[in-house]
């Protein structure tokens, strides 16, 4: 099989990976960005293709401009435009297929769909869910499927690796019919990031998947922690939206909903006011000002009061994540930090796991302080629990699940 396109639409962003998947490269990758506004910069990276058993390289030429990029079909069109300049050539060597990831597929996704008119019309529906994503995603399907209507789409969803967690995990307690009728229910999402991750982690260690219990913390600008069996999701922070949870960047996570209430009737609070309030204005942006972790370290190294409650904010979220999650499981043999933060964030990790010596987690201070590249351990080698650090990669398990599916 030839690579495959993997397409990210973002509400003004459109990110972009070329992927041999046999080999598991990169062979190019772009980003348009402020889809919509005065000037978008564009960014196209630029391998060639490696040879069988070559090792990975980093992406090496990058190429970068900035233009006015009215709508998702025209960022389609500059895309095509940077891979006929600067290669690979998409005429010359067409994809395979197009992988896309879409944000929430609802109830109705538990797997990579092929994408008809059908599943269109059911990814538009379940926007009510998702409204800054879907909306975003769908047009970029959209985009794709006019300029490479000979060759297959298939969705990836967010939402459908949590597909298999129980009844007991995913049900809210409220009443049963109204939540029936309007879909209330935990979803769960980053479940590209977390199957990757968990998958990744039991390859790196040689052990069988099915034979593990998992803790993989995804934690990036948007924040959250899943709890795997034997390679299926059971349990999962983020709910309905992506907003419930941990704390992140600028999104509150787990809060009081009588909270909203009371700032509704005493602050004068709408609908729309609570929501920007929750998801733009809140999380470490409205404990310290910043959303940015890095700026946070920086802060509480200084001694700014703001940032180190921030900070400390943050830890006890995950801390409480982890007894919790580790309790549902019985124990855990593997926890994974991921994305951003997880990846780059020493300070995170140590403290996040510093209370959970019960559980038999010991870090190795030396090993969390060092930074790599690839996955690594940071536990001891006398731990009890595995500690890692493994890169996500959700482009590349959204072309695996492509060409498996295909």
């Amino acid at each position: 099989m030839s690579a495959i396109l993997v397409i990210n639409s973002g509400s003004s962003s459109l990110k972009y990976s070329l992927i041999d998947v046999e080999l598991g490269h990169e062979l190019a990758a772009g980003l348009v960005e402020r889809i919509g506004q005065e000037t978008s910069p564009v960014q196209h990276k630029v391998r060639p293709a490696p040879t069988t058993g070559a090792a990975p390289t980093m992406l090496g030429a990058t190429y970068e401009s900035e233009r006015p990029i009215a709508d998702h079909r025209a960022a389609f069109a500059v895309m095509l435009e940077q891979f006929a300049e600067h290669g690979p050539s998409l005429e010359t060597t067409p994809p395979a297929a197009v992988g896309h990831r879409v944000v929430h597929g609802g109830a109705r996704f538990f797997a990579p769909t092929l994408i008809d008119a059908d599943v269109e019309r059911n990814i538009d529906e379940l926007a009510v869910l998702a409204p800054l994503h879907n909306p975003a995603n769908l047009a970029g399907i959209r985009a794709a499927r006019a300029v490479f209507a000979d060759v297959p789409h298939v969705a990836v969803f967010d939402t459908a690796f949590h597909q298999t967690l129980p009844a007991a995990a995913f049900t809210y307690a409220i009443d049963a019919e109204l939540a029936r009728e309007h879909r209330v229910r935990r979803y769960g999402f980053h479940g590209t990031s977390h199957q990757f991750v968990s998958e990744s982690a039991a390859a790196f260690l040689g052990r069988d998947l099915a034979g593990l219990r998992q803790l993989v913390f995804h934690l990036g600008n948007g924040a959250s922690v899943t709890a795997i069996d034997g390679g299926r999701s059971v349990e999962t922070s983020m709910g309905l939206t992506p907003l419930e949870g941990l704390v992140m960047g600028t999104r509150s996570g787990d809060i009081d909903p009588a909270a909203l209430l009371h700032l509704a009737r005493r602050a004068g609070y709408s609908i729309d006011e609570l929501d920007a309030l929750l998801n733009s204005r809140s999380g470490l942006k409205g404990l310290a000002g910043r959303s940015d972790m890095r700026d946070i370290l920086a802060g509480r190294e200084a001694g700014e009061e703001a940032s180190t409650l921030a900070f400390d904010v943050y830890i006890h979220r995950l801390r409480a994540y982890a007894g919790s999650y580790i309790a549902q499981l019985g124990g855990v043999d593997v926890i994974s930090f991921t994305a951003g933060v997880g990846e780059n964030a020493a300070a995170v990790r140590a403290e996040a796991m510093a209370t959970l010596g019960f559980a038999g987690v010991e870090i190795d201070h030396d090993r969390n302080a060092e930074r790599g590249r690839g996955i690594r351990r940071i536990s001891t080698d006398d731990s009890r629990v595995t500690v890692l650090v493994v890169p996500t990669n959700e482009e590349l398990q959204i072309a695996r699940q492509t060409a498996e599916l295909l």
